[in-house]
């Protein structure tokens, strides 16, 4: 139940930031969903990979070629998601930043997951 209302909540929050950045295209909410869906798989098995193989830029740029990374991330959704298009690398940086932010506020303001 706790990845279907991760996924709800990224398709809302991709929503909402395609709604405030100009440069970012949204078609609709099953755009949203699909997006949400393969941002995740993509999190999943690619980002992993791509962190290991850029290890040595990571550690020197103390973290911020992360940013860097899911920008990619966003870059290549937008290819693989007919209906979700990003203008170009600055405004994929943007919508990683301002869809981690949203997604993290909405996810806090729900029900609390107890670690029993």
């Amino acid at each position: 139940m706790g990845i279907l209302i991760r996924i709800l909540v990224t398709a809302l929050a991709a929503l909402l930031t395609a709604y405030i950045l100009p440069g970012v295209k949204l078609e609709n909410f099953t755009t949203a969903l699909i997006l949400a869906i393969v941002l995740g798989l993509l999190n999943l098995i690619v980002k992993p990979v791509l962190v290991i193989l850029t290890l040595p830029v990571t550690v020197v740029t103390l973290g911020l070629f992360l940013l860097v990374i899911n920008a990619l991330i966003v870059l290549w959704a937008s290819s693989l998601v007919k209906g979700f298009k990003v203008d170009n690398f600055w405004w994929a940086l943007i919508f990683s930043v301002v869809l981690s932010i949203i997604s993290s506020i909405m996810l806090s303001l729900g029900p609390q997951e107890r670690g029993e």
